[in-house]
């Protein structure tokens, strides 16, 4: 596998991604098609509403309940890591910091951290900047 960097990070799950979307837009093309070319326009206006409101929230739920669970897990580690390597708390500033500039924080190895959770909260880095910012980047390969 290659080493994750700012470049290869986001990842995918296949059967989501490559399976049900592909399958679910397939069925909202041809229910769009026949509601447009057949005479019972409206059964099949009826079943292209089904299938958005099913593509809409198979993608929400996905994403809302993996991310939420792993935004805390994220804070969790990361608070710990910063503890350990400083003896000082993170808490005590975290408030300062968006959640965009935390998660990419993950990303900093604990030599390159502090450091660089200081130049984020001087300059307010965004995420992307402080992405691009590690030298050394500490993979999260275990993100979905």
């Amino acid at each position: 596998m290659e080493p994750q960097s700012y470049k290869n990070h986001i990842r995918y799950y296949p059967p989501h991604h490559f399976v049900y979307y592909p399958i679910i837009m397939t069925f909202l093309a041809f229910s769009v098609y026949f509601s447009c070319t057949t005479e019972d326009k409206l059964i099949w206006t009826f079943i292209s509403a089904i299938f958005v409101v099913l593509f809409c929230l198979a993608f929400m739920l996905r994403q809302h309940y993996a991310l939420t669970l792993q935004n805390r897990i994220v804070r969790l580690e990361l608070r710990y890591r910063y503890f350990s390597i400083t003896g000082k708390r993170l808490e005590d500033f975290e408030h300062q910091l968006n959640d965009d500039q935390l998660f990419a924080l993950r990303f900093a190895p604990d030599e390159e951290l502090p450091m660089l959770i200081e130049r984020t909260l001087n300059e307010n880095l965004s995420g992307t900047a402080i992405k691009k910012a590690i030298i050394n980047w500490k993979a999260d390969l275990d993100r979905v």
